[in-house]
């Protein structure tokens, strides 16, 4: 996605990017280098919900802080979680896997990704919302914890749309619901969380491209304003739901109001799920 809209805004403005993926930490270690870049608007960053919004509530330190040290630039993308089960599974909706759930607490196994997740933390917010309780089991990855759901060794996980469309169109595996407000492009058969009974229930993984605090008012604007021109072009916004993504969009203070709200509403259920990790 980071590559997908410096190519746009390099067609629109002649500007050079320069990609360096920088992993670990949950994405803080990246993070990090941005906050303590020089704050001239040559070193940007694509932060997202885990960087931002989990791991601060969800680790005992962190190496920046996302709310003094970050300065949110663009929006560009929210992308759901889908909720699958093996395709011989009996659950054929929403309903039957909180049928389920509430008749066998703690017996249900949600296949994670890895703890504190997106897909994690959807599942918990689900559950909290539901009422039922599940015993989640992590992995490290999505490729493991798919083939042990593939394997029947547990029943169900949220996923991104990358990692199970493929074994949806194959029959491997069946989507009972997306954790978006409204349905996903690449999937426009399976129903929202929202639409099978639980209305305003939304919970995703967003991008959002940042700077150090410091960088000019005026470059943060520019920069702002050439993203929501590569957002709004055509073929990026095709090319966003390829792959299960919906374009966002919006003025500097949108971004940060949302931001805000974001860091808020995943720190909530971070404490009251009692969800922490190293």
């Amino acid at each position: 996605m980071t590559r997908q809209i410096a190519e746009r805004i390099t067609q629109d403005t002649q500007w050079a990017f320069v990609i360096e993926n920088k992993p670990g930490g949950g994405g803080n270690i990246g993070l990090d280098i941005v906050a303590k870049s020089k704050p001239d608007g040559y070193t940007l960053g694509m932060g997202q919900t885990a960087n931002l919004a989990i791991n601060p509530a969800a680790l005992a330190r962190m190496p920046f802080d996302p709310v003094k040290d970050i300065v949110p630039v663009a929006l560009v993308a929210l992308q759901p979680m889908v909720m699958v089960v093996r395709a011989d599974s009996s659950w054929q909706s929403l309903a039957d896997m909180v049928k389920a759930a509430k008749a066998r607490p703690g017996e249900v196994k949600q296949a994670l990704a890895g703890t504190g997740t997106v897909g994690h933390l959807v599942g918990e917010m689900l559950a909290r919302k539901v009422g039922f309780t599940v015993l989640n089991v992590p992995y490290k990855g999505a490729a493991p914890a798919i083939t042990d759901l593939l394997g029947g060794q547990t029943d169900y996980m949220f996923a991104t749309p990358q990692a199970v469309v493929g074994m949806l169109q194959g029959g491997k595996l069946r989507a009972l619901a997306v954790s978006s407000a409204r349905r996903v492009g690449v999937l426009p058969n399976v129903p929202t969380v929202a639409e099978q009974g639980y209305p305003g229930f939304e919970a995703v993984d967003w991008k959002v491209i940042v700077a150090p605090t410091g960088t000019p008012p005026d470059v943060v604007r520019r920069l702002n304003a050439a993203a929501m021109k590569a957002l709004a072009q055509p073929a990026m916004i095709a090319r966003l739901a390829d792959e299960g993504s919906i374009p966002m969009s919006g003025s500097l203070e949108e971004v940060a109001r949302y931001i805000k709200a974001e860091q808020a509403e995943w720190g909530a259920l971070i404490r009251e799920a009692g969800i922490h990790f190293e």
